[in-house]
């Protein structure tokens, strides 16, 4: 499973960050992303009733790949990979939920900014880092990474959005994660999926040209 979702994630480019008060507006919310082209979906931990959207997710969407964001703890991650997530992102790094994750052949995609957290994460034994929050960084601190780190594969996350996903891209990172620039709880609340089908798609238009 560990390889094949990271094949996934790396043909995708785009991992779509969801967070949702209720199931009906998640799994809605949802359809609307697959419509646009997006493939690779992560619930966030604390989204109400996360574990049991991700596995009514998977059922009602097989053909999608679901993973858990916002994973603080081994005991959190083990949770999420009980209830069927394929990958798990966290916005910091930590050895043992890493451990967890790999003990269970599920891919981890940890949270980290320097350097040095960016080796580490890899010592532990994450093959995929989430450089978060990028936003305070911008697109060329990829690059300055690619010189010591070429070894290690990037996400960007964190102030994604249509104007600077491909800068992101062509600077190195072999995913985005994308948060409200894509999935606007506003536009949920309104029930305006076909405006998350649309971002979706220009995302989709985005990557296909990199």
């Amino acid at each position: 499973m560990s390889t094949s979702s990271l094949e996934e994630i790396r043909r995708a480019k785009l991992v779509a960050i969801i967070r949702s008060h209720s199931l009906e507006g998640l799994e809605n919310t949802v359809r609307s992303l697959y419509k646009g082209g997006i493939r690779a979906i992560e619930i966030t931990m604390n989204t109400p009733g996360a574990l049991s959207g991700i596995e009514r997710l998977k059922e009602n969407f097989p053909e999608l790949l679901i993973g858990a964001g916002t994973v603080l703890d081994s005991e959190t991650a083990r949770l999420a990979i009980m209830s069927g997530a394929g990958f798990l992102l966290t916005p910091t790094l930590k050895k043992e939920t890493i451990e967890i994750s790999n003990r269970y052949h599920v891919p981890i995609i940890p949270g980290v900014m320097t350097p040095t957290e960016v080796l580490t994460a890899y010592e532990y034994g994450a093959k995929m880092v989430k450089i978060f929050p990028i936003r305070q960084l911008g697109h060329k601190y990829l690059t300055d990474l690619k010189g010591p780190l070429p070894f290690v594969e990037t996400m960007a996350v964190g102030g994604i959005s249509l104007e600077n996903a491909g800068l992101y891209l062509k600077s190195g990172a072999s995913a985005l994660g994308i948060g409200s620039a894509l999935v606007d709880e506003k536009l949920v609340q309104q029930g305006d999926f076909t405006e998350i089908e649309r971002r979706a798609a220009s995302f989709v238009e985005i990557v296909s040209q990199q």
